[in-house]
């Protein structure tokens, strides 16, 4: 028995271990592979994130453009270098970018859930050789990234949206969806808002149907929000003055304090077949540093005990319309917007960056002048320290300003298409020259001082502007376009006259007789969109 046993017991253990050897041979059932899959839901290019219920798309563009007798991306050459036509200046400008955009969203109980980011890959030669520009953003005083393998990254929007609010650095609710772009290719068309790379905001936007929202934002104005605010009672030190010459093309110095109170936005729109309707509205805080400052706007030792004038509310307002459907054309439309603003001039000369100053200069015919000059300085407002208009100091005065554009469309067939764009803005200095109570009076005593005029020299700081251009496209195979553009800048100044002036080196201090003054740039551009 127990021999059967054992007999038993072992042939068993040969079965297990044979077994045993037997799966140790068999191939492991590999994993199954999860494949990307399309996700329909938000249009073309979204596919679900493995493993998950995202959906996200991944694209962007690269674009080389150069610019002739401007700035990159069509900046006319209306200051700096370009604007005294001097031996500094580059005759073309030219910048390569790869923008890259990750859109992801995910339905939600709330609705969706949606992040989206843009950084921009790009160099240019940053137009000047000028040394005393070469301490400026974004080189530094090596000015090391426009070297050569050099270059930088760029970031225009990041904002996270859920249950109608966005959070981030989005388009403000007072822009237009098209922003400064109705119809050209350049981003310095002025005339209205442009906040076409985003601000730090925060948003909330009601849907009501058939097309019909409303938008209510805070926005971060310390970027997008502000030009200058002028304290008149310093001298103006612009990049390349001596200290203590006499200024020839500012006055004053901007004075701005930290940032209070974010710009407050909002915005009712209507988007159906015909087109699009907005009307917008913002709220913006000027408010100053201090009212003794060094030369150039920087702070001493007194100018904390010397005080400020009290802050004070200005704003802006829009009305913008779109119109589709035109009978010349599939594809055609109309886009117009007007701005109105009181202390926040930035909602009228507006570009995808800072808001410009102008100094020109140019040819004169004057007996004994030198050249010409045109100037327009931007500010939100004004304050001369001392004068008992509204406190114990100068009160804020705030400069108004207005502007139109807008751009025609038209499809010639399906791969040429030309668009006619253009503007016209004004900013205005309250009051009167030889009134030292108003805006105008403080600026023309601030900008007098010190100046040797002729017999019919006047003051006024008043100014206007136009655009106009032209930009045709070739589209030979989809998302791939070559273009042309032609744009041309006038500006209309006020100051009548002569003055001997020392404008920035190497300019010589001369008689420089005061006039209008315009320019030309041509830029070509190559875009593949991905």
């Amino acid at each position: 028995m127990k021999m059967v046993k054992s007999l038993i017991l072992g042939s068993a253990a040969g079965l297990v271990a044979m077994s045993g050897a037997q799966a140790a041979d068999l191939p492991v059932k590999a994993k199954a592979v999860e494949y990307v899959r399309i996700c329909s839901l938000y249009g073309a290019g979204f596919f679900y994130i493995p493993g998950t219920d995202t959906c996200m798309k991944i694209g962007g563009y690269l674009r080389i453009d150069t610019t002739f007798n401007g700035n990159v991306y069509g900046g006319p050459a209306w200051s700096g270098d370009l604007g005294q036509g001097n031996r500094y200046r580059d005759y073309f400008a030219s910048r390569s970018r790869l923008a890259l955009t990750v859109d992801t969203r995910t339905a939600t109980e709330y609705g969706v859930v949606r992040t989206f980011g843009q950084g921009n890959f790009q160099f240019n030669n940053f137009g000047t050789a000028n040394p005393s520009a070469l301490a400026s953003f974004p080189g530094g005083a090596s000015n090391a990234l426009n070297t050569a393998g050099g270059g930088y990254v760029a970031v225009d929007q990041i904002f996270l949206q859920f249950a109608g609010f966005t959070f981030g650095k989005s388009v403000s609710a007072f822009a237009t969806p098209w922003n400064g772009y109705p119809g050209n290719n350049n981003s310095f068309l002025m005339g209205g808002p442009d906040y076409v790379t985003g601000v730090n905001n925060i948003q909330y936007t009601a849907q009501f149907g058939n097309g019909v929202s409303a938008t209510i934002g805070l926005d971060d104005p310390t970027q997008y929000g502000r030009t200058s605010l002028l304290n008149l009672g310093v001298a103006a030190t612009p990049a390349g003055f001596a200290l203590g010459a006499v200024q020839a093309t500012a006055a004053g110095a901007n004075a701005y304090g930290g940032t209070h109170a974010p710009d407050i936005v909002g915005n009712i729109r209507v988007d159906q077949a015909w087109g699009l309707f907005q009307i917008s509205g913002a709220a913006h805080l000027v408010n100053a540093s201090y009212n003794i400052l060094n030369v150039g706007g920087t702070p001493n030792n007194l100018s904390e005990i010397s005080g400020h004038p009290d802050d004070k509310w200005g704003g802006a307002v829009m009305a913008a319309l779109q119109i589709k459907n035109l009978p010349t054309g599939a594809g055609d439309d109309i886009k117009i917007d007007a701005t109105y603003s009181k202390g926040m001039t930035k909602a009228v000369v507006a570009t995808s960056g800072t808001s410009p100053n102008f100094a020109m200069f140019g040819s004169t015919g004057l007996a004994g002048g030198y050249q010409s000059i045109g100037f327009g300085q931007t500010a939100d407002g004004v304050f001369l320290p001392g004068f008992i208009t509204g406190g114990l100091t100068g009160d804020i005065k705030l400069v108004d300003a207005w502007g139109i554009r807008g751009a025609f469309n038209h499809n010639w067939d399906p791969f040429w298409s030309t668009s006619l764009w253009g503007s016209y803005g004004s900013v205005r200095y309250g009051g009167d020259a030889l009134d030292i109570l108003t805006a105008k009076g403080q600026f023309c005593a601030s900008f007098n001082f010190g100046k040797v005029v002729s017999a019919d020299y006047s003051c006024n700081p008043d100014f206007n502007f136009a655009q106009v251009g032209v930009v045709t496209r070739w589209t030979p195979v989809r998302n791939l376009t070559f273009s042309a553009e032609v744009g041309a800048f006038f500006l209309d100044q006020k100051f009548t006259g002569s003055a001997i002036l020392t404008p920035a080196a190497p300019k010589p201090t001369a008689v420089y007789e005061f006039r209008d003054q315009s320019t030309v740039f041509l830029n070509v551009r190559a875009q593949r969109n991905f």
